[in-house]
């Protein structure tokens, strides 16, 4: 697909670091990818950071009052605070004055918010948040969905994870033929609980993928799959946990590398090297994870995002957007959208 001049509307209040460091990321997304960047939040903070930023490209503003805290309640802080910067944010997409939303806030809010002012897509019972890992082949991803937004599924929400997981694989990361896996405790299709036992039989009559059966938690990282489905409790769980192992791994690095008269000259060597690694396993490379299955863009990323992860966040928005990810969803089932409703 060709390039698109993208309108990105960047939750500028959301998250650990925010807003100076949204903003900096925003600012350098302006810079290299060529999108047109809308910062949602506090006026006055955000001119005073954007001050601090000599020769930077000129930003819309957009005004919005508070954010929805991370010890609040997602669907009763959106209602008690209907101009909080992500409800701006989601608004400026369903008025099409945006094409997608970044936000490092409050995930549980940032999903509600997409639901309830831009609604499903035809024929998509839940949205899921899709998340890229590396594996052991260089140059390969995994995208693992869902990591967080279901606790609870049902074998039709996974099915349809596969499908739409399958879709961003296919025109997003450039798999031809995307193989799709079930997460469970076996290889056999009669392992693991009820809900994964029925799933593995609708994924296998599922002709719309090509699915290659279950996915053990040793294969997730193997380059055999390109999307595994999972329900949201796990795939968080697994989120999380690879977030820390690579982590440590970068700083068993930092620490072990450079011992020594010998070892700081082949850090030195290396240095190249070690780039690629921190490319290849810190999360912070990829941005966030997708929200697929509403009727926009929505990228909901770390909370603990600082500019490079923002940036990166941008990226795969316009991505999304270039590549077309929501009308080839929406082709699968119906193009038009479900009505927003109320969240459970």
């Amino acid at each position: 697909m060709g390039s698109t001049r993208a309108r990105i509307a960047i939750d500028a209040m959301g998250g650990d670091h925010a807003p100076a460091e949204i903003i900096a990321g925003a600012l350098r997304a302006r810079e290299e990818l060529g999108v047109e960047v809308l910062l949602v939040g506090d006026k006055p903070q955000i001119e005073a950071i954007l001050g601090q930023h000599t020769n930077s490209f000129p930003l819309e503003i957009v005004p919005a009052e508070g954010t929805i805290e991370m010890h609040e309640e997602p669907l009763s802080g959106l209602k008690r605070k209907p101009k909080a910067s992500i409800n701006v944010a989601m608004d400026l997409v369903k008025q099409k004055r945006a094409d997608a939303v970044v936000s490092a806030g409050h995930s549980g809010a940032a999903m509600a918010a997409a639901l309830l002012r831009l609604g499903r897509l035809r024929g998509i019972d839940r949205p899921a948040i899709g998340a890229v890992f590396p594996t052991m082949l260089a140059g390969k991803w995994v995208l693992l969905l869902d990591v967080g937004a279901n606790v609870d599924c049902r074998p039709k929400f996974l099915e349809q994870f596969a499908v739409m997981g399958a879709i961003y694989s296919q025109y997003v990361l450039g798999v031809p033929e995307p193989k799709v896996g079930l997460l469970n405790i076996g290889e056999e299709p009669s392992k693991g609980n009820d809900l994964a036992v029925r799933t593995h039989q609708m994924l296998q009559d599922n002709g719309k993928i090509s699915f290659i059966g279950n996915a053990e938690g040793r294969d997730v990282l193997s380059g055999r799959y390109d999307v595994i489905v999972c329900d949201g409790f796990v795939g968080n769980v697994l989120l999380k946990f690879a977030e820390a192992v690579g982590e440590i791994v970068l700083q068993i690095l930092k620490e072990e590398l450079p011992q020594g008269l010998q070892g700081q000259l082949g850090t030195a060597l290396l240095k190249p090297n070690l780039k690629r690694i921190k490319q290849r396993i810190d999360h912070a490379e990829h941005g966030g994870g997708l929200l697929l299955g509403v009727a926009g863009v929505c990228i909901i990323s770390h909370g603990s995002s600082q500019a490079p992860s923002i940036f990166n966040a941008i990226r795969l928005a316009k991505e999304a957007i270039d590549n077309q990810v929501l009308e080839r969803i929406g082709s699968s089932y119906h193009k038009t959208a479900a009505p927003a409703a109320e969240v459970e």
